[in-house]
């Protein structure tokens, strides 16, 4: 006698379970959102627990590639960086948060060579190279958010990052669907065109504008380099993560997210785009 089977959860056209994908996109806005608005050491804390999945993830990709970070103290340097970075900005400790975010990097660095010293020369360059990689793409772009939520207006300055990445994903996305002729980097994404990345570009911009002038109470130009800049930068971040994933051979970094995949999968634009938009909005506004 077989075992019943459970019926096949609905996909979309994609391949992903559209109510699952709903469910969890809704969950996820919630929870950021209530961090933002009442709670911030729940959104930090939010940060650095993604963060530090997101480092498992690509741990996981290079394994693949036969190249072994020391992913334990890398995990460890981000969660002290991430909480660490916010308190010390928030909290008189007499050190500049830049100077603490950039002490914890240099640690990391220095446990992940000292955990790797006596396995051997037998791929130590490749093994170092993976800790480096994960160091520089993780935790080097993950710190500016707790810079970005340590400024007076922390909240609003972050707010304004997600939006600008999400106009540039739905401007590109729909500009591409009736415009798209012209494909941007096939062998990476053959879903991206040219048009469709001007399109997000623009759409940015007028987002940047409208929340340099009613989240942030300053020069509607400031969001015109802050919307280009940002939608530049989120297009490198999913090309970059686009990248990995073909090299390692995987088409989602993780299933943790039903219906995204991985952490890593929703965070690509995210993560390159944080430290573009702390730096115009850091030259623009102050600390």
């Amino acid at each position: 006698m077989t075992e019943p089977t459970a019926a096949p959860a609905k996909t979309s056209k994609a391949g992903r379970d559209l109510p699952a994908a709903i469910g969890v996109g809704l969950g996820l806005v919630a929870v950021i959102a209530v961090g933002l608005i009442w709670a911030p050491w729940l959104f930090i804390s939010l940060v650095a627990a993604g963060l530090a999945l997101g480092a498992v993830e690509i741990h996981r990709a290079l394994l693949l590639k036969g190249m072994h970070s020391a992913i334990y103290p890398i995990v460890i340097g981000i969660v002290i960086s991430v909480l660490g970075g916010y308190l010390v900005s928030i909290v008189d400790l007499r050190i500049e948060p830049t100077t603490f975010v950039v002490i914890c990097l240099s640690a990391m660095v220095i446990a992940a060579l000292t955990n790797r010293l006596f396995g051997g020369a037998q791929g130590f360059i490749k093994d170092v190279a993976a800790s480096a990689l994960i160091i520089a793409y993780i935790p080097l772009q993950g710190v500016f958010v707790p810079l970005l939520m340590g400024a007076s207006d922390g909240a609003l300055r972050i707010l304004t990052v997600i939006l600008c990445v999400a106009a540039s994903d739905t401007g590109a996305y729909a500009t591409g669907v009736l415009f798209g002729r012209h494909k941007m980097a096939p062998s990476i994404s053959p879903s991206k065109t040219w048009e469709g990345f001007a399109g997000g570009v623009l759409v940015t911009m007028g987002i940047g504008v409208l929340c340099a002038v009613f989240l942030l109470g300053a020069p509607w130009w400031v969001g015109l380099p802050l919307g280009g800049l940002i939608s530049l930068a989120g297009t490198l971040g999913d090309l970059v993560e686009s990248l990995i994933k073909r090299d390692a051979g995987i088409k989602d970094m993780s299933n943790f997210l039903p219906g995204h995949g991985g952490i890593m999968d929703r965070l690509d634009s995210m993560l390159v785009a944080v430290p573009v938009g702390w730096l115009v909005l850091h030259l623009a506004l102050g600390g």
